[in-house]
C-alpha cells in the first residue's frame, strides 16, 4: 500500500512538471520553457535561495516554504498564466497611498523579472530560461510577500526600534507568509489585506490631500502622516467595550465606551528629549539602526489592565529620584525630609534620626530607601491606579496642579499624572460602596495607604500617535514629544 501511494505521488509531480513548461510557453509564447526539466530546476532554485539568502525579506520562511514544494515556481505556475503576477505588480506600485515606496517592497526587481520573462529576445537558451525563470520566483516572492506582510502587520517591528514599547503587537509568521501562495486570486487578496478601518482611510486621505500639520511643511506633514499610517498598520488598537486611552504627545487621557469618550481629562507625561520648535523626521541618525534610546524619563507605550488603586498611597521613592534628588535635597535642607514626610530606611529599618547622615557621601541615594508618606505633599497625591508592567509606572493623583495648565505636559519622571482622579475612579468603579470608600478615604484628614481592587479590572493603553482621528471623527496633530516619529521614519525609509 506504501509503495503505491508513492507512485501515485510521483505521478503526479511528474504531470505538475510538464504542466509548468506547457503554462509557460502559453503566457509568454517563449517555445525555450517548454524544455525546462523540473528536477533540474529544484536543484538550481534551492542553491539560488541558498545564494540569495541575504537580499531575501524572509529566507528562512522562503526556503522552508519551497522545500516543501519541491522548489518548484509555485508563484509562477499558478499566477502567471492569468496575469496574476502582473495584476499583483500593479497593486505593489499603488504602495504610496499607503504612505509607503514601491521600493521598500524590490518593486523594480519583480517588474524587471517580468519584463524578461515575456521578452523572447532576451530568453534564447536554456539556461537562460533556468535563470529567468528562478529570477521572477524568486522577486515574485521576496515582493509579494513582503507586501502582503508589511500590510497586515506593519513594515517595522515597534519592538525592534524602540526600547520602551511592551504594547503586544502581532507580528508575521509562516503562516501569514504562505497566504500569498494559498490564495485563488492574487490581486484581490492583496487588496482584501489593506487595512480599511475609518481611522486609516482618514489618514489615507489626509495624506492624498496634503493636509498640513500646524507648524510644519508640506514634505514634513507628509512624513507625520506616514508614520502614523504605519502605527495603525501594526493593529494594536482596543477592541474592547470599555478602556482607558492615553495618548502620550496629546497629552490626553479618556475613557472610551462603545466606541464613544465617556470621559476626559488632561495628563502631564514624563519628560522626553530636548526638542526643537520645528523638528525634522530626517534628523534621526543612527547608522546602525539599532533600537532608539530614549530619555530615561519618557512614558513607555504599554498595554495592561488596571487592577486595583492605592488610596493615600505610599511613595517607593526609585533610586535614581533619591540619588540625584531627595539627597541633594537633603543635603541643602536638613528639614527637607520631615518636611516632605519622607522616611529613610537603611538594609530595610527605618532610620529614626536622619540628620546623622551624611547626605554628600558618594552613592548615598543607593545605600538607603526612601518612602514618602501618605499626605497632601505626597507626589501621588490621594490615589494611584495600578496596573502590571515591567516599568514600574502608574496613573496617579498629584498635588502639583499648576503643571495641567502648561500647553506641554511632559514633565513627570515616567508615570502619568491625572486631572481628575476622582472621576477616573467614578469612571472605572461605577457607583458602590468602592467608589464611596475612595471618595472619603481621599480627603480623610487622617489618611492611610488602602488598596481596593476593582470589580473588573480594565485595559489602559499608553499610547504614541502624532496624527490621528478621535472620535469626534476630527484629524487631530500634536508635537512628537519623544521625537519617535523620526526614529520610525528613518526605519520605515530604509528597508
Amino acid at each position: 500500500m506504501m509503495m503505491m501511494v508513492g507512485l501515485t505521488v510521483l505521478q503526479s509531480c511528474k504531470k505538475h512538471q510538464s504542466q509548468v513548461g506547457t503554462h509557460l510557453v502559453e503566457a509568454t509564447g517563449n517555445k525555450i520553457f517548454k524544455e525546462i526539466d523540473m528536477d533540474e530546476f529544484g536543484k538550481r532554485m534551492k542553491s539560488a535561495i541558498s545564494d540569495r539568502s541575504k537580499t531575501l525579506r524572509n529566507p528562512k520562511f522562503t526556503d522552508a516554504l519551497y522545500s516543501a514544494n519541491g522548489y518548484g515556481p509555485i508563484l509562477v505556475e499558478k499566477y502567471l498564466l492569468d496575469s496574476g503576477l502582473i495584476k499583483a505588480a500593479n497593486v505593489i506600485a499603488l504602495a504610496e497611498d499607503h504612505g509607503l515606496l514601491p521600493e521598500t517592497f524590490k518593486l523594480s526587481k519583480f517588474k524587471s523579472a517580468l519584463v524578461k520573462t515575456y521578452n523572447k529576445a532576451a530568453v534564447t537558451d536554456l539556461d537562460l530560461a533556468y535563470q529567468t525563470l528562478i529570477d521572477l520566483e524568486l522577486a515574485a516572492s521576496n515582493s509579494i510577500t513582503s507586501y502582503s506582510q508589511g500590510m497586515e502587520f506593519g513594515v517595522v517591528s515597534p519592538r525592534r526600534i524602540y526600547a520602551q514599547y511592551y504594547t503586544k503587537t502581532k507580528r508575521p509568521d509562516s503562516l501569514s507568509f504562505k497566504k500569498p501562495y494559498q490564495t485563488a486570486n492574487l490581486p484581490a487578496f492583496l487588496d482584501s489585506i489593506q487595512p480599511k478601518s475609518a481611522d486609516y482611510k482618514m489618514l489615507q486621505q489626509a495624506l492624498k490631500q496634503n493636509v498640513l500639520a500646524p507648524g510644519y511643511s508640506a514634505e514634513e506633514s507628509k512624513r507625520i502622516i506616514q508614520v502614523n499610517l504605519e502605527r495603525l498598520r501594526w493593529q494594536n488598537n482596543p477592541t474592547e467595550e470599555k478602556y482607558v486611552w492615553v495618548n502620550i504627545p496629546e497629552y490626553q487621557l479618556q475613557v472610551i465606551e462603545h466606541g464613544k469618550t465617556s470621559l476626559s481629562m488632561k495628563v502631564c507625561v514624563g519628560e522626553g528629549r530636548d526638542q526643537p520648535a520645528v523638528q525634522s523626521l530626517a534628523e534621526y541618525d543612527d547608522d546602525d539602526l539599532e533600537k532608539d534610546r530614549p530619555f530615561n524619563r519618557e512614558t513607555p507605550q504599554l498595554k495592561s489592565m488596571i487592577h486595583s488603586v492605592q488610596v493615600n498611597p505610599v511613595w517607593n521613592i526609585p533610586q535614581s529620584i533619591a540619588t540625584n534628588e531627595i539627597a541633594t535635597q537633603a543635603a541643602k535642607d536638613r528639614y527637607y525630609l520631615s518636611n516632605k514626610s519622607i522616611d529613610v530606611f537603611y538594609k530595610g529599618k527605618l532610620v529614626n534620626d536622619p540628620e546623622t547622615i551624611d547626605w554628600t557621601a558618594e552613592d548615598v541615594g543607593k545605600t538607603y530607601t526612601f518612602k514618602q508618606r501618605p499626605g497632601d505633599d505626597n507626589s501621588l497625591g490621594k490615589i494611584k491606579f495600578l496596573f502590571n508592567n515591567q516599568s514600574s509606572v502608574y496613573l496617579h493623583d498629584t498635588p502639583a496642579k499648576a503643571a495641567f495648565n502648561q500647553s506641554e505636559r511632559a514633565v513627570s519622571h515616567g508615570c502619568v499624572r491625572v486631572e481628575q482622579p476622582l472621576e477616573l475612579a467614578r469612571a472605572l468603579f461605577g457607583p458602590g460602596k468602592k467608589f464611596d470608600r475612595i471618595s472619603t478615604e481621599m480627603v480623610s484628614t487622617d489618611p492611610k495607604a488602602e488598596n481596593i481592587s476593582l470589580p473588573k479590572q480594565i485595559p489602559v493603553y499608553l499610547s504614541y500617535f502624532t496624527c490621528w482621528r478621535d472620535t469626534t471623527g476630527a484629524l487631530k496633530f500634536a508635537k512628537d514629544v519623544y521625537g519617535l516619529d523620526a526614529v520610525l521614519y528613518t526605519h520605515l525609509t530604509s528597508i
